[in-house]
Order: structure tokens, then sequence, then C-alpha cells
């Protein structure tokens, strides 16, 4: 059955409908026996077989040793190039280009093991050629994503980070090294995600002095890079996010970056980071206090106002982070966009920013030390309370159900002598869960 299928699935892939209702037979031997198309990259494997490239190798990194056709085991996992096929191919799409076919260009030959480890090995030397050896990694890296693969394979983003900690350890000045520690980073945001080891070096004092200077310091495109690798720095580890918050100025050059907007992958970027920095189980008021001391809380709150899903969904992230400390319930206590900017985000962006935004308002209902209840009366006016009863009848995860319970009963001890206030508008696009 399965022999059978094979068969008319290699029958209807041989016949290339054309234009003029004609069938244009591939030759058998132009077709790769794994995908049955034309091949782009014919390449031979040491058993004698022919496939496209491309196939074969998603075969092999798929952890099989053998030879799809032949069964053997193959003694060499790299394949050869096969020129005179791929000339064959090439032929014969220009004796058929009148009837539609194009000519499969000349593939570049991609970078090998030996090749990828000869130029890890130079930038691991650290030497005067080292800027030129980064700038060729780059290149080879942008040419595929084989070549990519490969050069992770051989340690290429240890090598980097390596040699970016080395740089930063010599005497000469940051300006002096300015231009291959730029470019490091650069090669290092190709490499991605990086291993512990190499996020090892990256962590070192030296280093982050440096990243956090071309923070600084740096052109458009190095403050992009430097903030990339912070965030992938600290993505997956408390004690990096606490040596980064512990690295004279980069707190207050994270929320620079942020205040200028320069760069939307910037911007996230920088997000990130801070929401690990505060997100960390040893973050304390005083780490808060330096981030509200900067002005993080106004800014958060301006950006919420008009910001697209990615960046509502960070700044929130990292408002709820500052707003589990004294002084950063404070500050948002201080602002009149708070409360409605808040109100406004629950069930319009997503669930994160609903839970976010159903966090924040439950801390600072909690600590609330007016009488009055000043935020508990001022999301009533704004239509907190419509939207809190719609969440638990739409549903939420339990943590924030219990939030939101808690809100409900607030807010109801002042709902008698406050109208309700909320604009329809605001569940145009809920999604009903039936």
């Amino acid at each position: 059955m399965i022999s059978s299928w094979r068969r008319r699935r290699a029958a209807h892939r041989a016949g290339k409908k054309l234009e003029g209702g004609l069938n244009l037979i591939i030759p058998a031997n132009f077709r790769c026996p794994i995908s049955l198309d034309l091949m782009k990259d014919p390449v031979t494997l040491s058993t004698g077989i022919t496939y496209d490239r491309e196939s074969i190798e998603t075969w092999i990194e798929s952890g099989n040793n053998t030879c799809p056709i032949t069964k053997q085991v193959l003694t060499n996992l790299d394949p050869i190039p096969n020129q005179a096929i791929r000339k064959m191919i090439q032929d014969w799409c220009v004796q058929n280009r009148t009837r539609g076919v194009d000519r499969i260009p000349t593939p570049r030959t991609p970078l090998t093991s030996l090749e990828a480890s000869e130029i890890v090995s130079k930038v691991m030397a650290v030497g005067e050629g080292c800027l030129e050896t980064v700038e060729k990694i780059k290149d080879l890296v942008k040419e595929s994503d084989r070549n990519r693969r490969r050069m992770v394979a051989q340690g290429g983003g240890i090598a980097l980070s390596t040699a970016f900690e080395a740089f930063s350890e010599t005497k000469a000045s940051f300006r002096q090294n300015c231009a291959v520690m730029r470019e490091l980073l650069s090669a290092l945001t190709l490499m991605f995600p990086l291993d512990e080891k190499a996020k090892s070096h990256l962590c070192s004092s030296p280093s982050l002095n440096c990243i956090v200077w071309l923070l600084k310091n740096g052109d458009l495109l190095g403050k992009k890079n430097a903030s990339l690798v912070l965030k992938e720095i600290v993505s997956t580890d408390e004690e990096k996010a606490n040596a980064l918050v512990e690295t004279q100025g980069a707190i207050g050059a994270l929320v620079n970056l942020i205040k200028e907007s320069s760069c939307p992958t910037t911007t996230k970027a920088s997000l990130m980071t801070i929401y690990y920095m505060v997100s960390s189980s040893i973050s304390n008021q005083k780490v808060i206090a330096r981030f509200v001391e900067v002005g993080i809380v106004p800014l958060l709150l301006e950006m919420l106002v008009d910001s697209d899903r990615s960046v509502c969904e960070r700044a929130l992230g990292v408002l709820d982070g500052i707003c589990s400390y004294d002084e950063g319930r404070e500050k948002a206590y201080g602002s009149a966009l708070t409360v409605p900017v808040l109100v406004k985000k629950l069930l319009r962006v997503s669930d994160l920013a609903t839970e976010f935004s159903v966090s924040i308002l439950w801390k600072l209902s909690k600590s609330e030390k007016r009488e009055d209840g000043g935020v508990i009366v001022e999301a009533l006016q704004v239509g907190a309370f419509q939207k809190l009863l719609l969440m638990l009848q739409v549903g939420c995860g339990e943590s924030t159900k219990e939030k939101v319970s808690e809100l409900l009963k607030m807010l109801n001890l002042h709902r008698d002598r406050l109208g309700d206030c909320v604009d329809s508008g605001d569940f145009k696009d809920l999604k009903r869960p039936f």
C-alpha cells in the first residue's frame, strides 16, 4: 500500500503542468529520492546516492546516520556536491525555459565543519585580525541557516563571547576597542540561543561594563545589539539578572533606551531585560527605588496609552514588578494615568496584559492608605466593576480569579454611592467562549 502511494506521488510530481496544458516530464535522475522534486543543490553521500542537499541534511539532522535508499551506515556525514548532475539539471532547465522552467542558480558551497572550526580558532586567538574574522563569520552566517548551525555546532557562540570578554579586560579604553566589540555583539545576536558557557563569559564584570558602555555611547545598531545580548544573558538566570543590577549605570542606560524609542526591537529588548531585573527573587526596595528615581513609572504609563500588544505586555509586566514595592506604588498613586490606563487594558489587549493589569490594580488597592478609597473609587468611575465581573464570566486563571474576586468585593463597598460608568466599546473585541 505504501509503495503504491509512493509511486502515485512520484508520478504526480514527475509531471509539471504548464500554461498550455502540457505536462513536462522531469527526468528521474534529476529528482531527489526523498522529496521527489527537482534537485536544486544535488549532493552525493558516501554510498554513491545523490539527493537534494536540503532533504538529506534534514534527514541527517534528525538523527539518522544511514542512507535513506541503501540503508547503509554513512561513513561520512558531509555530503559532496555533485557538480555533474547540477550542470545537467541547469542545462535541462535552459532547454525548457520556453515551457516555463526557471534556471536553477548555482548554489554556494556551504561551510564545512573543518572551515568553521578554523574560523572559530582564529576568533579565540584574539589577534589583530579578529575584526576581519568576525565580519567573515557574520557574512557566512547570514548566507544560510546551514552555515549558522554549523558555526554554532563548532562553538561559535562561545568563541565570540570569550573574545568579547578578553577585549573588555584589556587595558585599552572602550573607545579603542569599540569597533571590534560592536562587531562581536552583532555576531553574537546571530548565534542565539547562547549556551550557558557563552553567557558566563558575557556576564563577567568587565563584559557587562562594556555592554553597558555600548548602551550609552554606541550608535543605533550598537545599542540594539547590546540590548538584545543583555536580554539573552538574563532571560534564564536570576543570578545573571542580579549581576546586571549591580553593574554601574545599567539601570539608567536601559531606561534611557526606552525614553529614546529609537527602535521597536531595542525598546522591547530593554523592557524584557528590566522585567527580569525587577522580577528577580533578590530584587529589593533599593533596586526598585533606583528604577523609580530614573523615572520609569511615568514612562511606562505614557507607553501604555498608545503601544502595540508586545510593548504593552512588557510594559505592564515591568510595572507589575515595580508596584510590588512601596516606592513603586507611591509613584503610581501620584499619576492621573495609572487607574484609567490599567482599566482600559482589561480585556482589550491580551490575556497576559489583562492578568498584569489585574495584578497591578490589586496591589494598589490592597496597599491603599486613603480612607476614602482613592484607587477603588477611581476604578469604579472608569468602569472597572463591569469589566472585572465579565472576567469571572468569561474565565481566567485561578490566581487572577482570586484577585478579581477581592477587587470586586472592595469595589462593591463604594458602588452604592457612585454611579457606574463604562464605555461599551471596551467590549467590542471580546470573544465569547461559546
